[in-house]
């Protein structure tokens, strides 16, 4: 199975580069395998699912994790903080022209940060209090929330402004650790949540800090050689519950976006049963791959050859994906974080 597999072609115009004024106004693109594909709007989700349906939100909330400054040369360097460790310490990828060294101070947003190792791609780096208090600061998370900016995607070719403060956050973000909006989540507002209610569609959440290795290239041609980045994942004995009742009557239970499955199938890894699970997951769902908790899935249009494309490939079939993504292509849909979305169901195994 090679990288390769997951190509298509997409016209730079379709990335969508800002939200629509109403979330719920996004389109929607259903595929039911092999080759059935309808065009609706996130809107009519209500008239799409059906009563005792349960929807798997992911609650995480993206903090302010980009910030500039320099190293104690003078050069320039740009932080994209990955995960906040402790009150004084961080995990973050550097930009510069030259990676600092261990030992080595750098200032970023005021405040001086000392290098402390080096993991892969990523340095931990680490504060003193005093430093902390000199920048009015009382830990790096409140820091963070002082200075940082909402790390929008590369692919957004713009500065982050005031809007987005509020739309690369989902209505439903409640756990900060993000350095990615969980997409799918973000074309859901109150209106839409008090109309699936309504139908009797449930809902509840997991938890997963995306992390900045989401945006990351697969490097090797051959997909199976491919490591994932390690994210937080919490699924809560409550997650769980819900999900097996929903499935002991008879209903589906359909992950709002890749996080979501991620998620799930992460607390079902050991046993193929949910089990309660709050740790890191580098769990790698490629076409093969069998899936345990899912039977719908509402995503985001995904990058060619990413991972997240491969997921959706292993749930509906990577030619019924790659001709729906043509045909969105075609259709002019809006393609990326602030795009429209897809509801997939499953292929069927035979």
């Amino acid at each position: 199975m090679q990288t390769s597999d997951f190509h298509f072609d997409l016209p730079e115009e379709l990335i969508a580069q800002a939200p629509l004024t109403r979330r719920s106004d996004s389109r929607l693109l259903t595929l039911t395998p092999p080759d059935a594909i309808a065009h609706n709007r996130v809107q009519d989700l209500p008239q799409l699912l059906l009563p005792g349906d349960l929807l798997v939100f992911n609650n995480t909330r993206v903090i302010p994790a980009r910030l500039f400054g320099q190293k104690s040369s003078g050069g320039k360097i740009e932080m994209l903080v990955e995960r906040v460790l402790s009150n004084e310490s961080l995990l973050a990828k550097l930009r510069s022209s030259k990676s600092p060294k261990p030992g080595t101070s750098v200032v970023v947003a005021g405040l001086a940060l000392e290098v402390v190792k080096r993991q892969t791609d990523l340095f931990v780096l680490r504060a003193t209090a005093a430093d902390l208090m000199n920048v009015g600061a009382i830990s790096v998370a409140d820091w963070l929330d002082q200075h940082g900016q909402i790390p929008l995607p590369p692919y957004i070719n713009r500065a982050p402004d005031a809007t987005d403060l509020d739309r690369y956050q989902t209505v439903f973000a409640s756990e900060k650790g993000a350095v990615a909006a969980p997409t799918a989540g973000l074309h859901f507002d109150q209106n839409l949540l008090a109309a699936l209610e309504k139908r009797g569609v449930q809902h509840t959440h997991v938890t997963l800090h995306v992390g900045a290795g989401t945006f990351q290239p697969v490097r090797v041609s051959d997909v199976t050689e491919h490591t994932m980045h390690a994210e937080r994942v919490i699924v809560s004995k409550q997650t769980i519950e819900a999900v097996n009742r929903t499935k002991a009557a008879g209903h589906r239970v359909i992950a709002v976006g890749t996080t979501s499955v991620r998620s799930l199938e992460s607390a079902a890894l050991a046993t193929g049963e949910l089990q309660p699970f709050d740790g890191d997951t580098d769990i790698f769902i490629y076409p093969g791959k069998q899936f345990h908790v899912v039977d719908g899935l509402l995503t985001n249009f995904h990058l060619p050859e990413s991972t997240l494309l491969m997921l959706v490939s292993a749930f509906a079939g990577t030619q019924s994906v790659l001709s729906a993504y043509q045909a969105a292509v075609k259709e002019r849909y809006r393609f990326f974080s602030y795009g429209d979305a897809m509801l997939v169901w499953p292929q069927k195994v035979t």
